[in-house]
């Protein structure tokens, strides 16, 4: 069963679907009852939350989704990263699901891809800084 979130944003309410497979289908424009693309669907998912994994992004010990009972908080990081995370998540997810018909679309949704590694690379080495010299030379 899938949670809802409520936000506000600009004095209005909005309620924000909090499942990651039924927010992405959303996201998708996949009806989130519409059942026949759900595998492909979470593969795709899994796909880019282990490149985030590879990277350094989410829990210690990886994550995946395999229904739509795995909501976004169970992927443990603050509000800024989450919200990046989604993003990139959904963008992994469209050009291996439905990928644009140009070039130039594609090309520009892997620049916000490339941009969305970096940025959530900072916020992961703010959150892990790395060792001072001293202590790296002391080891």
């Amino acid at each position: 069963m899938s949670e809802l979130l409520e936000t506000q944003s600009f004095g209005k309410e909005i309620i924000m679907e909090n499942s990651i497979l039924i927010s992405t289908k959303k996201i998708l424009g996949v009806d989130a009852n519409y059942t026949a693309f759900d595998l492909d669907i979470i593969t795709h998912i899994n796909s880019a939350l282990s490149t985030l994994d590879q990277i350094g992004v989410g829990p210690v010990l990886g994550f995946a989704i395999e229904d739509d009972s795995a909501v976004w908080a169970d992927f443990a990081l603050p509000q800024k990263q989450l919200s990046m995370v989604r993003t990139y998540v959904y963008l992994k997810t469209r050009l291996l699901f439905d990928p644009p018909a140009t070039s130039f679309l594609i090309g520009a949704m892997e620049k916000q891809i490339q941009e969305f590694e970096w940025r959530l690379g900072v916020y992961r080495d703010e959150l892990i800084p790395l060792p001072s010299p001293a202590v790296a030379e002391n080891v």
